[in-house]
């Protein structure tokens, strides 16, 4: 009679909430991970290694560690996290991000996702999250400020990082390029019948999250953009309370060159930004040591 029960409780949860009620044993789970986190399983391939800036590694608060690449600026006019796209690890985003460092004169930090490049473990929406969180902590010890004065910055899935961390412990300014409002909107525009509201176990339900966030946002997305369509990023947008800035760039797909073509008012935004609260506040000394790959 308990199996009986069992059985009849877990097809009333199907039913209701599809295979995403079974989250890591979802029969989806393996193609979601090919689909959200494809560098994930991938090989690792070490052609951009010279791209520049400082090699650190990151303790994620579980046994993983976490691969990063620090850009310090003598004179920042605000201190950046970078969160990348689902594509790619730090080795090749080390060269846009110190274009960013000497284009705005920011301290940058950008990070590999858990099992991405060299960074260990395995990425899942949690993790990816938590990895985020101990990226911020280093940064904001490093430059001996609160984590809410650090400026997030994220690109496409990165986006959706991003607006999880301002959305928990708050962030100076929140920057986005060609981001969504969750994964399944984005899903439901290429596998509808794969009814991803049902089946998805990865959300980052950013539209939602968002609403939690009222400091300033500086939005971008191309208008013939894909993978991720224009009316996402504007339903995102639409969804924060705080002041915002919302640039369509013309004839700009997925993969364009935002950091070129929003240069001019990335700039203007920075420049706005409130004061950082941490000039009122005295800090304990850092906590975290850089180290280098040779350790």
């Amino acid at each position: 009679m308990r199996w009986a029960a069992l059985v009849s409780l877990t097809a009333m949860l199907l039913a209701v909430s599809g295979c995403r009620a079974l989250g890591p044993f979802s029969p989806f789970r393996p193609l979601e991970q090919l689909l959200v986190y494809p560098q994930s399983v991938a090989p690792f391939s070490p052609f951009y290694e010279d791209a520049g800036g400082q090699p650190v590694w990151i303790n994620s608060g579980t046994s993983d560690r976490i691969d990063a690449r620090y850009f310090a600026h003598p004179n920042p006019q605000a201190v950046v996290l970078y969160c990348h796209g689902n594509v790619g690890t730090v080795d090749k985003w080390a060269i846009l991000v110190g274009r960013l460092s000497k284009l705005h004169r920011v301290s940058i930090l950008v990070f590999d996702y858990r099992g991405y490049g060299r960074s260990s473990g395995i990425a899942h929406e949690r993790a990816v999250f938590e990895d985020a969180q101990a990226a911020r902590n280093w940064l904001a010890n490093e430059n001996r400020i609160h984590p809410s004065d650090v400026v997030l910055m994220g690109r496409s899935l990165g986006g959706a990082v991003a607006v999880d961390l301002a959305a928990n412990g708050g962030a100076r300014g929140l920057i986005l390029e060609s981001t969504f409002s969750s994964l399944p909107d984005v899903a439901r525009q290429h596998v509808p019948l794969l009814f991803p509201d049902w089946n998805m176990t990865q959300r980052m339900n950013s539209v939602e999250k968002i609403r939690n966030y009222h400091g300033p946002v500086f939005q971008s997305h191309g208008d013939t953009d894909r993978l991720i369509p224009l009316a996402l990023g504007k339903e995102l947008y639409a969804a924060a309370p705080g002041p915002k800035r919302f640039v369509i760039v013309p004839d700009a797909t997925h993969n364009d060159d935002h950091i070129r073509d929003c240069a001019v008012e990335r700039e203007q935004f920075l420049r706005n930004l409130p004061p950082p609260m941490s000039q009122t506040v005295m800090l304990p000394p850092r906590e975290f040591i850089l180290t280098s790959y040779h350790e």
